[in-house]
């Protein structure tokens, strides 16, 4: 959870790398709050004049996307990438599988060009 915390702390944050726990439990947490939020839109129902449905796991979904773009960004600088790499996902189904497996690689030791290794959260 201070890994998900840690990624609203540092929204706006696009420098500077983030290692594979932050990341991965960033997207745990992300998975298991928007199934949350979606439950809830089903069990109320719940709309708005704006979101004519799921206004809840919407409203989430706008919130946390600025977040997890940083954070994906700064995985990608862990290990050795450019953060415009983020974009390889628009190819599909390749592009979705390189990503993948980018940010489950291990990240470059010690300081690279985006910064130091980030230490782990205890």
């Amino acid at each position: 959870m201070n890994y998900y915390l840690k990624a609203f702390k540092n929204y706006f944050e696009f420098e500077g790398r983030a290692n594979k726990s932050e990341f991965w439990y960033f997207v745990l947490f992300n998975i298991l709050f928007s199934v949350t939020a979606m439950v809830v839109d089903r069990i109320f129902e719940l709309k708005t004049p704006l979101f004519q449905s799921d206004s809840v796991s919407k409203i989430y979904s706008i919130i946390v996307f600025i977040p997890g773009l940083a954070v994906a960004v700064r995985r990608l600088h862990d290990v050795g990438k450019s953060g415009l790499y983020i974009f390889i996902v628009l190819i599909p189904v390749i592009g979705i599988i390189w990503f993948f497996v980018v940010v489950s690689s291990n990240g470059d030791a010690g300081e690279n060009e985006y910064g130091i290794k980030p230490k782990e959260i205890k």
